[in-house]
C-alpha cells in the first residue's frame, strides 16, 4: 500500500473508532471498500486519494456498474467514499468531495421476510430437548422470536445479563448503545433449561471458564457465523422449502407485534432502532390482517351489516 494512501486509510478508521464510535464489523467493512477503492486507483495510476476529481469518481462508478455490483452493494461503496472524503475535507485536506455529486443508485424496496406463527410454532416444536445442543438452538430460536435481537447482539450477550426475576435482558447494541427487551415466558423457560443443564455440560469441555450465554460444541462462545449455521440448518432439518436466518426472526418478532396492536414507538426501542423510519418497514401486514382490521372497524363491511 503506498504511503500516502495507507497514511490517510488508517487515520480515516481511526476517525471513525474513536470519534464515530464505530464497531469493528463497520470498521471492517469500510477497510473492505477502502482497499477495493486503493485497488481502482492503482489501475488508474493515482496514488494519493488527494488527487482524485469528479472525473475520477465518474469513472468508479462506471467500473462499478460494469462490474455488475447490485444496486446495494455500490450504494454502499459510494456512502463509505462520500463519508472518507467528507473526512479529509473536515481535515482540511480537499476542499470539494469528488463524490458529492454522485446519484445512489436506487435501493431495491423488499419487504421483510417473515414466518407466520402457525409455521414458528411447527418450527420450535421440533427440538429434542432432552440433547444439549438442541436446549441451545431452541433458546436462540426462542430469545430471537422473543426480543428481535441481531445475531452480533446474541453473541455478545453474557450469563449476567439476563434478569430472571425482571423478566429482561440487557443488550448491548449498535454504536454502543444498550438497551433492556423483555424476555416472554416461554424464551425465558427455554433460556432456563439450557442454562442449568446443556450449557453446564457445553462448559465444561472448554478449559477456561466463560461467562458467554451461548456455547458451541467445543464449549467455547458461538460466533456470529454459528449461529447462521445453526439457524440456517435446524430450519431445513424441518423443512425442504422454507429458508430461514436469524435476521428473518428479528423481521418475525416486529411483524407479529405489530399486528397484534403494538405501536410503533415501542417496536423501534424494542429493536434499538436509531431512527423510526428505518422500523416503518415493518408496518406491512398481511392481507388476512388488513381484512380483519377492516370487517371489525369500517361501518360499512360486510361483517358489520352495514
Amino acid at each position: 500500500m503506498k504511503e500516502e494512501w495507507k497514511y490517510w486509510n488508517n487515520a480515516f478508521l481511526q476517525y471513525l473508532q474513536v470519534e464515530k464510535n464505530a464497531s469493528s464489523l463497520t470498521i471492517d467493512a469500510y477497510q473492505k471498500d477502502l482497499e477495493d477503492y486503493f485497488y481502482f486507483l492503482q489501475m488508474e495510476g493515482i496514488q494519493n486519494p488527494l488527487d482524485v476529481n469528479m472525473n475520477v469518481a465518474r469513472l468508479y462508478l462506471t467500473r462499478l456498474f460494469d462490474e455488475q455490483y447490485g444496486r446495494s452493494s455500490a450504494a454502499r461503496k459510494i456512502s463509505v467514499l462520500r463519508t472518507f472524503y467528507r473526512y479529509l475535507k473536515k481535515e482540511g485536506q480537499m476542499e470539494t468531495d469528488p463524490f458529492a455529486s454522485s446519484s445512489l443508485p436506487k435501493k431495491q424496496k423488499k419487504l421483510p421476510r417473515f414466518l407466520y406463527e402457525q409455521e414458528l410454532e411447527a418450527l420450535l416444536d421440533s427440538f429434542d430437548t432432552a440433547k444439549d445442543l438442541d436446549q441451545r438452538d431452541l433458546a436462540i430460536f426462542e430469545l430471537l422470536y422473543a426480543t428481535g435481537l441481531r445475531v452480533s447482539e446474541m453473541c455478545r450477550l453474557k450469563e449476567q445479563h439476563l434478569d430472571e426475576d425482571l423478566g429482561t435482558i440487557l443488550v448491548h447494541g449498535k454504536g454502543g448503545r444498550e438497551r433492556y427487551v423483555p424476555v416472554g415466558s416461554f424464551a425465558m423457560e427455554a433460556l432456563d433449561h439450557y442454562r442449568r443443564h446443556g450449557r453446564k455440560r457445553l462448559v465444561q469441555k472448554n478449559s477456561g471458564e466463560t461467562s458467554v450465554l451461548f456455547l458451541n460444541h467445543r464449549g467455547t462462545p458461538l460466533t456470529d457465523r454459528g449461529i447462521r449455521y445453526i439457524v440456517n440448518k435446524r430450519v431445513k432439518d424441518v423443512s425442504a422449502t422454507l429458508q430461514l436466518s436469524p435476521h428473518d426472526l428479528r423481521h418475525t418478532f416486529a411483524t407479529h407485534l405489530l399486528n397484534q396492536g403494538a405501536d410503533l414507538r415501542s417496536v423501534q426501542q424494542l429493536l434499538g432502532h436509531a431512527n423510526l423510519s428505518t422500523t416503518q418497514i415493518y408496518t406491512h401486514v398481511t392481507k388476512d390482517r388488513l381484512q380483519d382490521v377492516y370487517n371489525n372497524a369500517h361501518p360499512r363491511s360486510e361483517k358489520n351489516g352495514g
